[in-house]
């Protein structure tokens, strides 16, 4: 319980130490945010009349805005890739090692700050979707729900950017493997299109695609559906799907991600 508790605590000071340097470098919180203000605006409204189809862009932006969330908090991960390739670059890394600190704080406290990078992208996406027309149909509770499962998903794939940023070589390889597998698995999901209308074997992909449980969890939540139910089990279980897979991605990550941290730290 001791060695826990020092983990939480170690870790919420690398918390505030990233935050901090966020807060000297704003182009980073500039970056989490304008890219996905420019998705919307350009999906919403140079794509929305031509998909909306006859219920035009007003139905389909609504549908836009659970997907935008979901590539966004996914490519916050680049900046946990980054991070750690920064650190490990400058020495940062070594100088922690020095330091009587729990060996998970450095993990804990790069994905936590992370994650509330994510939390403010997801107050500006909000802010930007209610103004092109986008509205919570469902609960308060639903919502609330609908937000939490977002950041579960953000955590965990924070710890997939963790063990590709302690593996990197430099920040210039890091800046490309944290962003390059994010693109097949955001545009082969229910992001922008409903899976019914990707081929066949596209299709089994995107159903299965944890962006897609997540996406149609929130969607679900939010009351925001789009065209035709989806069907299939993934579909159907959105929610509970979605969960499972954050779930799987922090069992499989968390512990490679702390082993390649151990080793990097060792050297």
């Amino acid at each position: 319980m001791n060695a826990l508790a020092k983990g939480i605590s170690d870790g919420g000071i690398i918390t505030w130490r990233n935050l901090v340097n966020v807060r000297r470098n704003p182009d980073w919180l500039m970056a989490a945010t304008l890219q996905p203000i420019m998705f919307v605006l350009l999906f919403a409204y140079v794509f929305g009349n031509a998909i909306g189809g006859d219920s035009g862009g007003a139905a389909y932006r609504e549908f836009l805005i659970a997907g935008i969330f979901a590539q966004t908090v996914a490519f916050n991960s680049a900046f946990t890739v980054i991070g750690f390739a920064n650190d490990l670059q400058k020495g940062i890394i070594d100088r922690f090692r020095s330091l009587p600190m729990s060996r998970i704080a450095v993990i804990l406290g790069r994905t936590t700050s992370d994650l509330v990078v994510s939390v403010v992208a997801l107050v500006v996406m909000s802010l930007c979707g209610l103004i092109v027309g986008w509205r919570i149909r469902g609960s308060f509770w639903d919502a609330l729900l609908g937000y939490l499962v977002m950041l579960m998903f953000a955590w965990a794939l924070s710890w997939v950017g963790a063990l590709i940023g302690l593996a990197a070589r430099s920040v210039e390889v890091a800046q490309s493997a944290g962003l390059i597998w994010m693109f097949p698995l955001s545009f082969i999901s229910s992001a922008f299109v409903p899976t019914q209308t990707l081929p066949a074997f596209l299709k089994a992909i995107a159903d299965w695609n944890p962006f897609t449980a997540v996406i149609n969890a929130t969607r679900d939540l939010f009351g925001n559906r789009f065209g035709p139910a989806p069907t299939g089990w993934p579909a159907e279980h959105a929610a509970l799907y979605s969960i499972l897979c954050c779930v799987a991605i922090i069992a499989v990550f968390a512990p490679l991600a702390t082993a390649r941290y151990r080793r990097v730290a060792s050297k």
